[in-house]
């Protein structure tokens, strides 16, 4: 089937039928009032309340609790959320590779953010700390 050489307009989903808002112009320019329709929602994940019992505070490595984690897992079916890679692993184990992707990312994080980097308090170099990167 040859699909029509225009862009779509929005024409076929009339009026707010409860989705999202999207401000990303390019979105919404390629899908015009499409975004706004029901299961359309873009945007990130339910997070669990920022509390005692989901995170770490800062000074005690600052990442989510194993309670956080079944929170989150509770709210967003199918997720694959893990707490962190405190302890001794096997070179080449998954949890190795874990830490290592961890590691990799975050000191990419302290690059972009060169105040977290500096303060040995900030939760960027406590969760690097935990995680023993």
């Amino acid at each position: 089937m040859k699909m029509p050489n225009t862009k779509y307009d929005g024409s076929y989903i009339k009026g707010n039928l409860g989705g999202t808002k999207v401000s990303n112009s390019s979105s919404k320019k390629y899908y015009g009032n499409m975004i706004d329709a029901p299961g359309f929602a873009r945007g990130g994940d339910v997070m669990p309340k920022r509390n005692k019992k989901n995170f770490r505070s800062t000074k005690s490595g600052a990442g989510m609790t194993q309670a956080g984690v079944n929170a989150y897992k509770k709210a967003n079916p199918g997720s694959k959320l893990k707490t962190a890679v405190t302890g001794k692993v096997k070179k080449g184990s998954a949890a190795a590779n874990r830490r290592k992707s961890y590691c990799a990312r975050s000191a990419g994080q302290m690059r972009d953010f060169p105040k977290a980097a500096n303060d040995p308090d900030s939760r960027l170099r406590q969760a690097r700390k935990r995680w023993k990167c």
